[in-house]
């Protein structure tokens, strides 16, 4: 092998390694907004569930159906608190 081959080799290798790296910094944003979407419909999900179970003694009504679990499950607490607001005033 001459010098020209090997630093051709190099060079692909290199370039190889830069489009992993950016394709593997590209991948993981859809990743982390996943996780996030998940962890807000947990807590939202929780928290609309508790809020049930507690504001039943207060007669404070709040559904648990289709509608307010997707409103709960994308916006988190904050969409439970609306909920909460929208039902009872």
């Amino acid at each position: 092998m001459d010098f020209g081959m090997e630093a051709g080799i190099f060079l692909v290798y290199t370039a190889c390694l830069m489009l992993i790296y950016f394709f593997g910094k590209w991948m993981l944003i859809p990743l982390k907004i996943i996780l996030k979407v998940l962890v807000n419909s947990f807590l939202g999900g929780v928290a609309l569930i508790l809020l049930n179970l507690l504001c039943n003694n207060f007669e404070i009504f709040l559904p648990v159906n289709m509608i307010t679990a997707v409103i709960a499950g994308l916006l988190g607490i904050p969409g439970v608190i609306g909920i909460l607001i929208f039902f009872n005033l």
